[in-house]
């Protein structure tokens, strides 16, 4: 993971002048301070500003939102090709993967996760579940594993028949295991070549696992 931030700072260091959106803060002393780079504004009004920006831990795009306090904030917002240029740096380090659907379309994938949504997307989910970049297994032979992406180069799904194959070399079988007991559908986000810099989305492609037949990562 060092290694990784280590590589997206220097990314980010070697890019054309102008890194996407900055918000400062005012300190209490009355100094500007620098409160995130790197980032994309995507709303701005007098209590709140929400923004996306890479999260390093996850390798995905999040979004945040940050009420404004006594403390002022100020937001220097980039053009669109600065914009487009810190999507392309965020598509480098996210997870890349190339999915194929059950009808056996293809689309390659950036930025990728998995997200939990009500079944069919219709209501809420009765409890918050946050998204996640592993797979949690119930294991054929019984007991329970989590694979994380980095260490999976693909997965096959049959129904609710996950196998998943290893860097290692060993592959793993078994069934999702969702992370709630109430009714949820878990579906794989990403972006792709398409996303709007612009969107008020993390993501401009999701669907349910249920719908996939193979995510292969590079």
């Amino acid at each position: 993971m060092r290694k990784l931030g280590a590589w997206l700072a220097f990314a980010l260091c070697v890019t054309a002048p102008g890194k996407a959106d900055s918000i400062f803060q005012t300190t209490a002393q009355g100094k500007l301070v620098i409160y995130q780079r790197d980032a994309i504004v995507v709303h701005e009004d007098p209590s709140y500003i929400v923004y996306k920006h890479f999260e390093l831990k996850e390798r995905r795009v999040t979004k945040v939102r940050l009420n404004k306090t006594s403390l002022p904030y100020r937001v220097e917002r980039s053009d669109k090709a600065e914009r487009q240029r810190i999507i392309e740096i965020w598509k480098r380090f996210g997870y890349k993967v190339t999915l194929t659907d059950v009808s056996g379309k293809s689309t390659q994938l950036f930025d990728v996760y998995l997200d939990f949504y009500p079944p069919g997307g219709r209501g809420s989910l009765l409890e918050s579940v946050p998204p996640r970049t592993s797979f949690p297994l119930l294991m054929e032979g019984g007991g329970a594993d989590e694979f994380e992406f980095d260490k999976v180069t693909s997965v096959e799904i049959n129904g609710d028949a996950m196998k998943v194959t290893l860097r290692e070399g060993r592959t793993a079988t078994g069934k999702f295991l969702m992370p709630t007991s109430h009714p949820a559908e878990v579906r794989i986000m990403g972006i792709t070549d398409h996303y709007d810099p612009s969107s008020d989305e993390v993501f401009d492609f999701g669907l349910a696992l249920e719908k996939v037949r193979e995510i292969r990562f590079e």
